[in-house]
């Protein structure tokens, strides 16, 4: 039986380059970065070149980029670190849209906990955060505002320029998560006007376990792991030198492959879910089926609990998802269709496609021709 996987937002497969270097740098390279001498001078050589080619990948300078464990702690360092550096200014207001991932929504939620004021941004059923919601969210006591530059359920991208323009504007700082973006689209931190930016090298090929986080340059964080000096006295230990070499590998071949792949993605996107939609009664394309990156299908099975169906294509031989990796294995409805205002069926029998670069027609066809098949089936079953 063929495995098709369709899974890619949850994670990518190692590009062979990143397993390349990963694989040479664990041999060869094994001395500790913070070391003086020959061995450990070597090592940081293979950080050096890692840290210039994640930043080339965003169009930063090596020296704003700190490595990370990858998104999640990318995200928190973010949030707590700028929010902890501002704490003693006053500005004690954090604001993030309602549909950002988990690992935004639990932080600025543990830091509500501790007595800072939240504002989580409304979307409409497009999930994208409007401008005029964010002006109107703004204070001068805003400290941070977060909003991702893809969602990662849906796909949908956000105007981020448009709102940290305004959030800058009134002195807050600006973050996006961009795991789901870097990679799949250019990404420029300069043209996207932000204050920081998270990255996670096994979205585009790289390793798991690590990350980095973009700072401007003159932005304050407080340090998110304290101990020695390692990460510009940001984030202290020893660095996993052939993980982050690999991110680096990967991040060289994604600035060429994401501009040449996407079209040819996009497309095998767009031929999957006119299929589905056509083939499929009762269907529907959750969120904007315009402003989005270009591997991202969510759709809606209506009378089908998404589970269910994400078993039977399993069963099938083809992976796919009900929302983010993170959140799989609970029953709960998705809070990313949830807060666009769908009605409570929808939030549960909705299934992420997400495709990538080993992604082929042939592999698309052959979903096609099997999911009517198993939606009738399922269809039935609940009818009973």
């Amino acid at each position: 039986m063929p495995r098709i996987y369709l899974d890619h937002n949850a994670t990518t497969p190692l590009v062979p380059v990143a397993l390349e270097r990963f694989t040479a740098v664990a041999a060869s390279t094994w001395g500790n970065a913070s070391s003086v001498h020959h061995f450990g001078q070597q090592a940081k050589a293979v950080l050096d070149d890692a840290r210039a080619a994640v930043a080339g990948l965003i169009g930063a300078e090596p020296s704003e980029l700190i490595f990370t464990a990858g998104g999640t702690e990318s995200d928190n360092a973010a949030i707590r670190g700028a929010a902890e550096a501002l704490e003693a200014s006053g500005r004690r207001h954090l604001v993030a849209s309602s549909i950002e991932h988990e690992a935004v929504l639990q932080t600025v939620k543990a830091l509500a906990r501790r007595g800072w004021d939240v504002t989580l941004l409304p979307v409409g059923q497009r999930g994208v955060v409007e401008p005029d919601a964010l002006a109107a969210a703004l204070t001068d006591r805003t400290a941070v505002v977060s909003v991702m530059h893809a969602n990662n359920e849906i796909g949908t991208l956000q105007p981020i320029a448009e709102l940290a323009a305004l959030a800058r504007s009134r002195g807050a700082l600006f973050h996006t998560d961009a795991v789901q973006t870097a990679g799949k689209l250019p990404v420029d931190v300069q043209a996207l006007g932000v204050d920081l930016l998270s990255l996670s090298a096994h979205k585009f090929g790289g390793p798991k376990g690590t990350g980095a986080l973009w700072v401007r340059r003159g932005v304050r964080l407080a340090a998110f792991v304290t101990g020695g000096r390692q990460e510009r006295n940001r984030r202290a230990g020893t660095e996993n030198v052939p993980a982050i070499s690999g991110m680096g590998a990967a991040a060289q071949y994604a600035r060429q492959a994401a501009t040449e792949a996407a079209p040819r993605i996009a497309a095998l996107r767009d031929r999957l879910e006119q299929g589905v939609l056509a083939g499929v009664p009762d269907t529907a394309v959750n969120g904007d089926p315009a402003a989005r990156v270009p591997n991202t299908t969510n759709l809606s099975f209506d009378r089908v609990e998404s589970e269910s169906l994400l078993i039977a294509l399993d069963l099938e031989g083809i992976a796919v998802s009900s929302g983010s990796a993170c959140s799989s294995g609970t029953l709960e409805p998705s809070h990313v269709l949830k807060a666009m205002g769908y009605p409570h069926p929808r939030t549960l029998n909705s299934i992420r496609f997400s495709l990538g670069g080993s992604t082929t027609e042939a592999e698309i066809d052959h979903v096609l021709a099997v999911l009517p098949r198993l939606v009738t089936k399922l269809r039935s079953l609940a009818a009973r």
